[in-house]
């Protein structure tokens, strides 16, 4: 199909927009993790001593405010029009990531120097639409079971009122690095 035959867009859908995305190599911050017990490097992120992982500003207008504590990780994000699924809502996996990401890391807090965690399972419960004007929204997760092979842990989204948007169960797979 060639310029001539691309149809135009219909009228009311205005100009494109575009969001650029600038990341650090998350090699060399990866590497500086392996050093260290996971508290500590969590707070180091936290305290931007280290830079955050990519994915932390892909989504919504990043995650910000993180707050790590032993079994427990809190962090925030705006999400904006960019993260909309087709019927003008943030999509639910925006949400997902954020839960995945507080299980996560909460787990991570528990981990001696040399371990990690990769998600094993991840169940979600979407409570309430969530809009770009809904403004800031929270994720907290934290660990109902530390383990040397497997971790659990719970978390929710709430919106700045304390509403719960979204709540998740998860389990983590424990490794050494």
């Amino acid at each position: 199909m060639s310029d001539q035959d691309t149809p135009a867009a219909p009228q009311g859908w205005g100009e494109p927009r575009t969001k650029t995305v600038t990341w650090h190599d998350p090699f060399a911050t990866a590497q500086a993790g392996a050093q260290m017990p996971g508290l500590d490097y969590l707070r180091a992120v936290a305290a931007g001593e280290l830079p955050p992982p990519p994915i932390s500003t892909l989504l919504g207008n990043g995650f910000t405010e993180m707050v790590v504590e032993k079994g427990e990780v809190s962090m925030a994000c705006v999400p904006d029009e960019s993260v909309y699924n087709p019927i003008g809502l943030v999509h639910g996996g925006v949400v997902c990531t954020m839960l995945d990401s507080v299980i996560g890391c909460a787990v991570h807090t528990t981990l001696p120097v040399g371990s990690g965690y990769s998600s094993i399972e991840l169940k979600v419960n979407y409570l309430r639409p969530i809009h770009a004007n809904s403004g800031e929204i929270r994720a907290r997760g934290w660990v109902t079971k530390p383990g040397k092979r497997v971790a659990f842990g719970e978390g929710e989204v709430t919106d700045a009122a304390g509403k719960v948007l979204a709540t998740a169960s998860g389990s983590c797979l424990v490794f050494e690095l």
